[in-house]
């Protein structure tokens, strides 16, 4: 276990970024759009090579856990390149020189806040009435305006919608008014737009799943990556029906091209920090069996 990924909150996180680009000039760090409370949204780049692929986590709020997963593997992969060291097994160099990696590790900051009781004025008096006047949020998994930012893409977004029978801001499942709605749903599609991604996971939590297709829009090769990650992580691929207007949906509807949700970990959310050493030794062996297709 190294020192990165312990700032489970959005400070935390930006320290970890900014002492990582430190360490390691060669890593890029951007913003990829703001979330409903101007908090930036960063993006780190880390390989130079022809073929861009995506990571991004804590879509939920509450699974805040899966930010600590990357930030991680941007340690790890960095200090392999680093030291001309492998990562599982495979050449760092080798990949850096191949892949473009670009990660989003917190999609929703302003949720992850909520969640880790560091909500301030204006919105905690509504957002105390959408959770039921409770000030336990740790349940949440929306973002500040109670809006669930993995069903806001356009993919079958009415469907979701008429599904979840959730008609108002809430702790979940509440579609939004529209198809990207959110700043932060707005921002990850033109990030993928903008990027010409052959392969994406969005990491969540929890279950030890990999889904791997959508509608049968899906490339005849998903199922078999699918199966190459079940098989170095112990997780289960599973062909998933009666989901629609995540990111990983719109994402294969779109492009066409392998998309991915991977669950980590077992138990309820949101998942104990001690669950992290198990499931980062689980999913960073997906993250490195993806960057070696």
């Amino acid at each position: 276990m190294n020192e990165f990924g312990k700032g489970l909150d959005y400070a935390g996180m930006i320290m970890d970024i900014l002492l990582l680009k430190d360490r390691y000039p060669f890593l890029e760090v951007g913003s990829i759009g703001r979330s409903v409370e101007d908090r930036d949204i960063p993006v780190i780049r880390i390989g130079v090579g022809a073929k861009h692929i995506h990571f991004n986590g804590a879509f939920h709020a509450n699974e805040w856990i899966t930010t600590s997963l990357l930030i991680r593997f941007i340690h790890d992969y960095a200090q392999a390149y680093a030291h001309g060291n492998s990562v599982h097994g495979v050449d760092a160099k080798q990949l850096f020189d191949r892949i473009s990696l670009w990660i989003v590790p917190m999609v929703n900051p302003d949720g992850v806040e909520l969640v880790l009781s560091k909500q301030q004025e204006p919105h905690l008096q509504q957002l105390l009435e959408w959770n039921g006047g409770s000030t336990d949020f740790s349940g949440w998994k929306a973002n500040v305006r109670g809006v669930d930012l993995n069903d806001q893409f356009p993919a079958n977004w009415e469907l979701e919608r008429a599904r979840r029978q959730v008609a108002n801001p809430a702790s979940r499942d509440y579609s939004g008014t529209s198809p990207l709605s959110e700043p932060e749903a707005r921002a990850m599609e033109a990030f993928t737009r903008e990027r010409d991604f052959s392969l994406v996971i969005a990491f969540h939590t929890q279950g030890e799943e990999i889904y791997w297709n959508y509608n049968d829009y899906e490339p005849v090769e998903s199922e078999s990556i699918a199966e190459r990650f079940a098989q170095v992580s112990g997780y289960r691929a599973v062909k998933l029906t009666g989901s629609d207007a995540g990111y990983k949906d719109w994402f294969i509807q779109e492009f066409r091209r392998p998309g991915f949700t991977v669950e980590v970990g077992v138990g309820s959310n949101p998942l104990p920090y001690s669950q992290l050493g198990d499931m980062y030794g689980k999913a960073s062996k997906i993250m490195v069996e993806a960057l070696n297709l």
